[in-house]
């Protein structure tokens, strides 16, 4: 979009000069003939991305106190606006305390054509540079991206569909249980696509309060409600131009159901107490670990807006239909947290990897990393053992299948093969048995590797 210029001058002669230059040069123009004139335009709301501000006027052509006490206003206003003061070319004291009160530069009538182009793109480069670190500085939480560990065939063929689409703006929709690494694998899609080198923003929809959500998403000028004391940036804003994550995206409230949906259809917003639109360029995913089909059945979500949420819609699967991850994520687990707490590596024990591969995981990959960071905190030796896990063995026991020893013994070998990656001698290690054992098991079960 290109830029908006106001010009603050009393003159029309020096208005209409202004305006074909820099019309001509692709800017938009807008004119007020004094300072009045221009705050009532400005408290419209009025998208204004510079100031040209004549410092006298028709009442005052001498003390430039009219000028000053626009610029006043600005700052009592916070506004967000470079504001260039105009002078005569003997005005140099005029000039210099319009920067003290806040003008960002100045510039001499009759002024040069190229030295007033030059001067505004280099106010409207800084500004916008200033605005960009502001949203920066909002970002309260930083998302680094994570190694995204997986070897079981289930995560290898999401991972591969995943990879197809990452790279286009499609909305993706990811679900399943609760830990099972959603919000992980949003910041996976992120770095695959195209892009990667703009914002992640991640927001949690079920903390936000009803009352907020407008602000929160949308942002909010100052003053527009009782706390605005400030203007503040919303999360589509925060994204712009990257990826925008929502979580537990089923907890909205009905109310607020309607909002996010047309933006998503429309691809505009308003910010809460501001009158203008704001144009949306994001890329959405969405996770939950609601059913959907019983939310819009008993009318707690909307049908369309799950609709434009769900382009592409995913299932993660649980860490129990995933054994062959479970390991490798505790070794990186052990990794991150020794290091997190300054602690020697450790490693695991044959029979802690036992009660790993056998616990049923209901936190899934959540719970797995509490509990590794709970050993490593408590951890006394180089080593951890199945006892300092501290798994709920009742748990485990109470969820696993019944079933005749023979196949569970064969359960066991295959666990034990695809953990060692076929390799026999290491299996049978880790199952306790002897190399004869684990070749007259492999013949009596038809194994072959």
């Amino acid at each position: 979009m290109p830029a908006t210029i106001l010009i603050i001058e009393d003159s029309p002669e020096i208005r209409l000069s202004a305006r074909f230059i820099l019309e001509d040069s692709g800017y938009l123009v807008l004119e007020c003939s004094d300072p009045f004139e221009a705050q009532a335009l400005l408290e419209t709301d009025q998208a204004v991305n510079l100031i040209l501000l004549d410092m006298n006027f028709s009442r005052d052509t001498t003390s430039g106190n009219e000028g000053m006490a626009f610029l006043q206003y600005v700052q009592k206003k916070q506004l967000a606006i470079p504001v260039i003061a105009m002078t005569a070319w003997s005005s140099v004291d005029l000039a210099v305390r319009a920067m003290q009160q806040g003008a960002c530069d100045f510039i001499e009538k009759p002024w040069q054509n190229q030295r007033l182009l030059k001067l505004l793109q280099q106010q409207l480069t800084l500004n916008d540079l200033t605005k960009k670190n502001k949203k920066l500085q909002q970002q309260l939480s930083d998302h680094p991206s994570r190694p995204f560990i997986y070897n079981s065939i289930a995560m290898q063929q999401l991972i591969g569909q995943l990879a197809k689409v990452a790279k286009t703006d499609a909305n993706i929709l990811l679900t399943g249980e609760n830990g099972t690494g959603k919000s992980q694998l949003a910041q996976w899609i992120h770095q695959q696509s195209a892009r990667k080198t703009q914002p992640f923003i991640a927001v949690n929809m079920g903390a936000i309060v009803e009352s907020l959500f407008e602000s929160e998403m949308f942002g909010h000028k100052k003053g527009a409600f009782t706390d605005a004391k400030n203007e503040r940036i919303g999360r589509f804003e925060l994204a712009e131009n990257g990826s925008l994550f929502l979580d537990e995206i089923a907890n909205i409230p009905l109310p607020q159901q309607a909002k996010l949906l047309r933006v998503l259809e429309s691809q505009e917003y308003e910010m809460v107490g501001a009158s203008y639109t704001k144009k949306a360029n994001v890329r959405l995913i969405s996770a939950t670990n609601g059913d959907f089909s019983k939310l819009i059945a008993s009318s707690a979500f909307r049908e369309d807006l799950y609709y434009r949420l769900n382009t592409l819609e995913f299932v993660i699967p649980p860490l129990r239909e995933r054994v062959e991850d479970i390991i490798p994520l505790c070794e990186h687990f052990i990794s991150h947290h020794a290091k997190k707490y300054n602690h020697n590596l450790i490693k695991l024990t044959d029979c802690a990897k036992l009660a790993l591969l056998h616990y049923s995981w209901p936190g899934n990959v959540r719970e797995l990393s509490h509990i590794i960071e709970r050993a490593v905190l408590l951890a006394t030796t180089d080593t951890l053992s199945a006892s300092h896990l501290n798994l709920n063995n009742n748990q485990a026991n109470n969820t696993l299948p019944l079933m005749t020893l023979e196949s569970a013994e064969r359960q066991l070998i295959d666990l034990a093969l695809k953990q060692t990656q076929g390799h026999i001698p290491n299996a049978a290690k880790l199952l306790g048995l002897g190399k004869s054992s684990m070749y007259r098991r492999l013949e009596k079960y038809g194994i072959t590797v």
